[in-house]
């Protein structure tokens, strides 16, 4: 009986692929690293009995019908799945699973900090200032920032992401939590003392707003004019979720009015162009109060090498006989 086919749309970390390969499966992977073309992805999943895809892929209907009816699971290397057509993998049959793991948690809660400490002290104008070589010595009003000590930390999402961040806010920087989600978090409350309140009143109270929740219809432009219009005009926006979470033409315009004090931006909608529109002349690169990264959340030795090993263990226990491990729903 042959062995199975899986078919890898880029390379990355390869413990997951190593585990593959030690099973006896044959492993296909994408020969460039970058975005697989869509027509190379078409004519590639051919034959395939799993499909190990990343999130920068369109996984649907067109996909799974050129795969063939053996295909048996779409493993994305990815935490969030929204580049994956639930409905059609289901009519199919086909589970699909996302590759979610305590490295990834907290790489993504360190990121975050990261994106907060820059705001909070202006590293990057600082970096920017100290290397055009402005510095002409010590001034008590140069590039004055705000502390994070006893700032009020509002996180929209309580799940695994946003409790990492949330006892790094405490635990590290003796913040002050408020938070936002569908249900309330007993275990956040307890050990943080977090608050729960309406994602109406987290945005009135917060200092710094930091976003944690997946992309859905219902939180696409959650974050807009409106919800802007809400915040402290000292309040800090943090993205480490994804794009569309935030309504990029809001955010801009709540930029240059100052209506917040600033953003740092790790996602962004129209990836992966940083700016939706550029005939506008508003920019995200043009405020020096925006830290920008791209897409680098995630992005350490540790967590890419758990993700990739996540992945291959979905795939090991589909092709198994076993349920998946970690199911998109």
């Amino acid at each position: 009986m042959p062995q199975p086919n899986i078919y890898v749309t880029r390379r990355f970390a390869d413990s997951g692929i190593k585990a593959l390969k030690a099973k006896g499966y044959k492993v296909t992977v994408y020969a460039e690293d970058k975005v697989i073309p869509r027509k190379e992805l078409l004519k590639n999943v051919k034959g395939c009995d799993a499909l190990l895809s990343l999130l920068t892929d369109q996984i649907d209907e067109e996909v799974f019908k050129a795969a063939g009816p053996q295909l048996k699971i779409v493993a994305n290397y990815a935490v969030g799945f929204d580049n994956v057509d639930l409905a059609a993998a289901k009519k199919r049959n086909i589970p699909v699973t996302n590759t979610p793991s305590d490295k990834v948690n907290e790489a993504v809660a360190e990121h975050t900090f990261a994106l907060m400490l820059c705001l909070a002290r202006r590293i990057a104008e600082a970096d920017v200032f100290a290397k055009a070589k402005k510095y002409q010595g010590w001034s008590p009003n140069l590039l004055n920032g705000t502390d994070l000590y006893g700032k009020t930390l509002g996180i929209i999402g309580a799940g695994r992401i946003g409790s990492a961040v949330a006892r790094r806010a405490v635990g590290g920087f003796g913040m002050k939590l408020v938070y936002s989600d569908m249900r309330q978090n007993v275990d956040l409350e307890r050990l943080y003392k977090a608050q729960y309140m309406s994602m109406e009143k987290l945005l009135e109270t917060s200092d710094f707003v930091s976003l944690h929740v997946p992309l859905l219809p219902s939180t696409r432009h959650l974050i807009s004019t409106s919800e802007f219009s809400m915040m402290k005009k000292t309040a800090f926006l943090v993205n480490t979720a994804r794009g569309p979470v935030v309504d990029e033409k809001a955010l801009l315009r709540a930029l240059k009015t100052k209506r917040i004090a600033g953003a740092g931006i790790d996602v962004f909608e129209c990836e992966p162009a940083i700016d939706c529109d550029v005939t506008d002349n508003l920019e995200l690169k043009s405020f020096a109060n925006v830290i920008l990264t791209p897409h680098i959340a995630s992005a350490t030795i540790e967590a890419r090498e758990a993700m990739s090993m996540v992945a291959a263990e979905n795939i090991l226990a589909v092709l198994s006989g076993k349920p998946p491990l970690n199911p998109a729903k």
